[in-house]
């Protein structure tokens, strides 16, 4: 098996992009051989525990661009056969509390489910994934104990070890996200298409098949 670490964030939306067009290279080859581990980088570190108005916050950082900066993202997202709801979007969360989350399913091995729901959860109902309510509901959606989520999120339970997570990727010079380091090698960067997964893992089952025996 080969790793697979992936760096997002869930309100990138080419991290949901990214993903998707992974996840049907991965159902093609369902033999694959990538072990999918979930790492945290948060775009907006500096927004306040309670997050800000959406609109609000795209005006304050893209000006007149804001309206025309989801166009591409929206094309992008039919070709992968996902629908956003962009205008649910009411709130810009700080997402250290979504990583907590995604760390704590880690040690459950239920990271990519955990994931994929807070990707949904955003990008396709409007939720708050920066509310420990919406989180706690979110891990109990995956098989995880609400009751334990929601005391962890109250607390300061491994705040320390996902920033310093983070502060590592930065130093090894990670920059955006999605990230993926393949095998602990190499690095690719964005969202990649579904082809160029197809590829890399029919490349890595080729590499992996040993020469044909003569006598």
């Amino acid at each position: 098996m080969i790793p697979l670490d992936i760096f997002a964030d869930p309100v990138c939306p080419w991290c949901l992009i990214g993903k998707a067009r992974l996840d049907r290279a991965l159902e093609a080859r369902p033999g694959h051989p990538f072990v999918l581990a979930w790492h945290p980088f948060q775009l907006n570190p500096t927004l306040p525990p309670e997050g800000m108005d959406r609109q609000a916050f795209l005006q304050a950082r893209f000006g007149a661009e804001a309206d025309r900066i989801h166009a591409p993202v929206i094309e992008a997202a039919r070709d992968a056969g996902l629908t956003l709801d962009l205008a649910a979007i009411r709130r810009m969360p700080n997402t250290l509390d979504a990583h907590r989350l995604i760390h704590w399913a880690g040690l459950e091995g239920r990271q990519t489910p955990v994931v994929s729901a807070l990707l949904r959860a955003y990008w396709r109902e409007g939720r708050d994934i920066g509310d420990h309510e919406v989180l706690a509901d979110i891990g109990a959606s995956q098989g995880m104990d609400r009751a334990l989520v929601a005391r962890l999120l109250a607390s300061d339970a491994d705040r320390d070890t996902v920033a310093e997570r983070e502060a590592h990727a930065r130093a090894r010079g990670l920059k955006a996200v999605p990230t993926f380091i393949i095998g602990n090698q190499y690095v690719v960067e964005g969202a990649q298409t579904t082809d160029f997964w197809l590829q890399v893992i029919d490349d890595l089952a080729q590499a992996q098949t040993p020469p044909p025996t003569t006598h």
